[in-house]
Parts: C-alpha cells; structure tokens; sequence
C-alpha cells in the first residue's frame, strides 16, 4: 500500500471518530478535549495521526488551542461528512475554491511575505519552466509547489492550511484542466505575473495576476457545461 494513501486513510478515520464526538455532545462547545496522548490511545492509532486531524479541525474553526490550558470545542459539527462532500465535489467545484483560495492568498502574500518567502516562490517560479516530454502530472506537481508556495507566505496560518489539504484536489483540476484541450492552459508567463506582483508588493495586481488562471478555467468550462446539458 502507498504510504502516503495509508497515511491520509487513518487521518481520514481520525477525523471521522474525532466528528463523532463532536457531533453526539461528547465534547461540547466550551469542553476541553482529551490529550494527544488520550485520543491515540483510545483510538488506536499514533499520536501524529491524532495531530495531523487536530490541525485540519483547527483549521476549520472547530476546535481551538488555549495556551497552557489544552484543545477546547469552538464549535460542533461533524467534519467526516464534510470531507465526503468534498471528495465527492465536481471540477467545477474544485476550481471555485481554488478561484478563492489562490485569489486571497496572493494578495495577502503581496502584502506580507518577507524575503525569503520571495526567495522561495522564485525558486517554485523557476521550477515552472517548460520541459520538453514531461507527463501532466510532473508539471502539475510542480504547479501546485508554486500555488503552496504563496499560501505558506500569506501569513494566514488557517488559509495556508487549508489550501493544503485542498492540494489534492486541486491536483487533479490542473491534470484535468490540461489533458481537456477545451479548457485554457495557463504557462509560465501567466504564474510569472503573479510573483512579479508579490516580489513589487502590490497586492491588487497579485490578486487580478491570480485570477487570470483560474476564472478563464471556470468560463470555459461553464461553456463546456451548457453544451452538454
């Protein structure tokens, strides 16, 4: 089995458990939760497991970490139905959000990233040149180290996490994107604009540069959409 797969599959299964107890008032809002410690073992699985489902509830808004004092419940709903719906999500669905995500953190980013956050999207920027025989999925991986690259530097912790559990998805939406000849394929002159946008700090021409990838993809394949109906 892949490692990887196996890997987000148990945090699959925390998220799940850790739902549940959410969902029927185990914990209810204002309850400080169980101990990493606790959950690994009541669950029967590893601590990093158990951490990795915290963070993406952290993310989410449910839980909260008061320091010194523990995890405490913000809110109660079950996140495993949510990811289901997510995993079941279109393309069209996936690229709305990576429409918003990518936006926000552009411009954030050209606000806030210090010099070496520049420095690396540079080198993520660099990765993005062309190459002759390559596969959809080894620029789509170097794609989406590009698009991490700006959300780990808009200084908004939540937004970059989630933008990273999304990167499966919008994995896919650029694979997806580029094997359908109907839908515009965004190069490296289109990703350029967005970091000369950051590097200048001008967080309105990063945010347009962001979205002249992702709104023509949506346009386009709305048309796709109304033609097949």
């Amino acid at each position: 089995m892949n490692p990887a797969a196996a890997k987000r599959s148990l945090v699959d299964i925390a998220l799940e458990s850790l739902g549940q107890q959410l969902s029927t008032g185990r914990w209810p809002v204002g309850c400080r939760i169980p101990t990493e410690p606790e959950l690994a073992e009541e669950l029967g699985i590893s601590r990093n497991t158990v951490r990795e489902a915290i963070r993406v509830l952290l993310y989410a808004g449910l839980l909260e970490v008061r320091q010194g004092d523990g995890t405490y419940v913000r809110a109660v709903v079950n996140p495993g139905a949510a990811m289901r719906a997510i995993s079941r999500a279109s393309l069209r669905e996936h690229l709305e959000v990576r429409c918003l995500l990518e936006e926000s953190a552009a411009r954030l980013a050209a606000e806030r990233a210090a010099d070496d956050d520049v420095a690396r999207i540079a080198a993520a920027l660099d990765g993005l040149a062309p190459r002759e025989g390559e596969t959809t999925e080894d620029y789509a991986r170097r794609d989406l180290v590009f698009h991490l690259s700006i959300a780990d530097a808009c200084g908004n912790q939540a937004l970059a996490g989630l933008y990273r559990y999304f990167s499966d998805a919008v994995r896919q939406s650029v694979q997806d994107s580029i094997r359908d000849e109907a839908l515009p394929d965004p190069g490296y002159e289109a990703h350029a604009a967005i970091f000369e946008s950051i590097r200048q700090r001008q967080p309105d021409a990063a945010g347009q540069a962001a979205a002249a990838i992702t709104r023509p993809l949506l346009a386009a394949l709305d048309r796709l959409l109304d033609k097949q109906q």
